[in-house]
């Protein structure tokens, strides 16, 4: 791992800048999730989960859930399930109807054997010890239990990464600028059967490929602009790279009618 890699990965995982800055509240989440309006085909994701979840009774834990999409919507399909939402960020808690909790992925405060699914979305990057928070799934759910996981490609929005570049190159003066900080580079869909696949016997993987095209830079300029509690990982000024994305995606929409964000991730449906 060079020493810039090594980097990133400490800024993805550090608690601090997850608790106290990406994850303190939601606007950051929901402009990253809210860019998946413009995508076809067009996912119900908490649909599929909860479609999957369909032979399940009793418990379910929502490690990681964020600003509470799936748990919300496991609670409206399914209120014949106990429904737990679990993060490491109180700020972002604070807007999601209980029980949740503040924990960590990689000490659950469940016993062993006590929830029938578990849920690990979006979220298995930001652990620092991802084999530790597989084996905790798989020590938390009954033997029969499901475990869902979710991330993205090492494929995924790579023209962003693109216009990142492009932009901060010419912030700096140079033809190509460092890149974009990459979040799910730890756990991506690529990386992740391998990890689940230490504690789980049957690893399932449903990819999820789209196309996302925008008519206006709002749209990506918000999701770009959402990474800004790692805006100190990118060497480059950010707001100054994120204005300079928004005149060449300004210029590109005028010159030819629309933006295509080709995107590429999926979910992993685990049993042991």
């Amino acid at each position: 791992m060079t020493d810039l890699s090594a980097a990133h990965d400490a800024a993805v995982t550090d608690r601090t800048r997850l608790a106290g800055s990406a994850y303190n509240g939601d606007r950051d989440l929901a402009a990253r999730q809210s860019l998946y309006r413009w995508q076809t085909p067009r996912y119900d994701l908490p649909g599929l989960v909860a479609e999957r979840l369909g032979d399940v009774r009793g418990r379910v834990v929502d490690i990681g859930c964020g600003n509470g999409t799936f748990t919300r919507r496991l609670r409206q399909e399914r209120p014949d399930l106990a429904v737990l939402g679990l993060d490491i960020a109180p700020g972002i808690l604070a807007g999601v109807p209980g029980p949740v909790a503040v924990a960590e992925a990689t000490r659950l405060p469940l016993a062993s054997g006590s929830v029938d699914g578990a849920l690990a979305l979006y979220m298995l990057y930001h652990v620092p010890d991802i084999p530790r928070a597989v084996e905790e799934l798989a020590r938390v759910v009954t033997r029969d239990g499901l475990v869902i996981a979710s991330t993205n490609s090492e494929r995924d929005k790579v023209e962003l990464d693109e216009l990142w570049q492009r932009a901060a190159g010419d912030v700096l003066g140079i033809e190509r600028g460092p890149a974009r900080i990459s979040l799910s580079a730890r756990f991506s869909l690529e990386k992740a059967p391998a990890l689940l696949g230490e504690a789980f016997s049957r690893v399932e993987v449903v990819e999820l490929p789209g196309t996302i095209t925008v008519h206006d830079p709002g749209p990506v300029i918000a999701h770009m602009a959402s990474y800004r509690a790692w805006a100190d990982q990118y060497d480059v000024p950010f707001d100054a790279t994120i204005e300079r994305a928004r005149a060449l995606l300004g210029e590109r929409i005028e010159r030819h009618g629309a933006f295509e964000v080709r995107c590429s991730g999926g979910i992993l449906v685990c049993r042991r």
